[in-house]
């Protein structure tokens, strides 16, 4: 487990150093391109042989999607716990996401014409789905619902025999959503953008994946829209000697068993007592982990702390790093502190109590967040995202006067007569 002081010489080297990531191999470019370009060119022919190549799993074309009914018996197969608690995951993502829906607005601008935005749904996404999160089935579908989607097709890796779990697909259910395709991978991506005889292609895709799905999700871009590219998951927990260490500790390895193995973890803190049992309590975990767990190599490889003198240099630390998860776990006047200076993070929760796994299940807001130093430019999934947005511009003949002048000025400095010429024609009426 590394250590690096904020003080330090090589500091802002070193950080540098642990935050880059590699780009794309271009084995993966390449084989991704070679799949997309087939399912392009052959459609579900290529479909059911990339599966049955990656996913083991033997499917015709008419296998493809689920039955609607299948979707409702893997609810009903669910414990009534489980039912319960996707209810519950429902209610919450919807209470907060419906506060983010835009609304059609109209008003005057400074000539007296009338401006505004008008929103619409898009007409068709994709969510793609990694097995078994069905989590991700409530962090993307029901943000389309909020925003009224009319299409929302599943797409999600089978086990080798073509099976998907009833957790998904009872989740799908419960969500309001009947189209789910046993499709992963690359070729999942390939059919959303392209379409296929039995596969209609969507307007945009939604969701995170491997390595593969995410350049899969890059190439396809312009084609159809796509929302993030979202990498392995990250987590940032700054905390000071008022800390539960056990608490800090249990996060960092939550984030860490994501499963890839790429997972980044950081321990900022300016208290050394603090750090030494965070650190005592992961090496206890790490023991009974396993030496081939995901979140032990995570903690070889991808964890780091931060030794920093004071709060104002963890805010410093956590901007530059703009990780996906932030916690505060600091005293509340500290966290007020933090929180108005910190303005990159994809999510922050606040306090000890705010586990990031709130966050990921339950909390509210998507779990789909920007991830490597993105945060910088992006934010997690919103409604709007499901949305499209025209502006709206009406002038009558006095508020067309107003303007005339800020054309005319314009169109001569940037040498575009013909623009001038449409507003003129209008002000001073055609030549004889």
């Amino acid at each position: 487990m590394r250590t690096i002081e904020y003080k330090a010489v090589d500091f802002q080297a070193s950080l540098e150093a642990f935050c880059r990531t590699a780009g794309t191999d271009p084995k993966v470019r390449e084989a991704v391109s070679r799949v997309l370009a087939d399912v392009a060119a052959e459609g579900d022919a290529a479909v059911a042989r990339y599966t049955a190549q990656f996913d083991g799993a033997t499917l015709e074309p008419g296998q493809f999607r689920i039955a609607p009914e299948e979707l409702a018996a893997a609810a009903k197969r669910l414990p009534a716990p489980d039912r319960a608690a996707i209810r519950e995951a429902i209610r919450c993502v919807r209470a907060f996401n419906s506060r983010g829906l835009p609304k059609d607005w109209t008003a005057r601008n400074p000539h007296g014409a009338r401006i505004g935005e008008k929103f619409y749904p898009l007409a068709r996404v994709g969510l793609y789905i990694p097995r078994g999160l069905a989590s991700t089935v409530v962090m993307t579908g029901i943000l389309a619902k909020i925003a009224r989607v009319p299409q929302i097709a599943i797409f999600t890796p089978p086990d080798r025999e073509g099976r998907v779990s009833d957790a998904v697909l009872g989740t799908a259910h419960l969500c309001g959503i009947d189209e789910v395709y046993r499709i992963g991978g690359v070729q999942a991506v390939g059919a959303m953008a392209y379409g296929s005889a039995t596969i209609p292609a969507v307007v945009k895709v939604f969701g995170p994946g491997n390595g593969y799905v995410v350049e899969a999700k890059r190439q396809v871009f312009g084609t159809i829209g796509v929302d993030l590219l979202p990498g392995p998951s990250e987590v940032m927990v700054i905390a000071d000697a008022s800390a539960d260490p056990e608490f800090v500790a249990t996060d960092l390895l939550a984030q860490a068993e994501h499963g890839s193995g790429l997972e980044k973890v950081f321990l900022v803190s300016n208290s050394k007592r603090l750090v030494a049992a965070v650190h005592a309590h992961l090496r206890r975990e790490v023991i009974a982990l396993g030496p081939k767990a995901p979140a032990t190599r995570v903690l070889e490889n991808g964890f780091l702390t931060v030794f920093v003198p004071d709060l104002k240099a963890a805010a410093k630390v956590a901007d530059w790093v703009a990780p996906e998860h932030l916690e505060l776990e600091v005293a509340a006047p500290a966290r007020k502190q933090l929180l108005a200076t910190i303005t990159t993070a994809g999510a922050i929760m606040q306090g000890g109590w705010s586990a990031t796994a709130l966050g990921d299940f339950t909390a509210g807001p998507s779990h789909e967040l920007p991830t490597g130093r993105a945060g910088r430019f992006f934010s997690g999934l919103r409604v709007s995202d499901f949305l499209r947005r025209s502006s709206l511009v009406e002038y009558d003949e006095r508020s067309l006067r107003k303007a005339a002048p800020v054309v005319e000025a314009f169109a001569r400095m940037e040498k575009l007569d013909a623009h001038g010429r449409s507003v003129a024609v209008r002000v001073q009426g055609r030549p004889e």
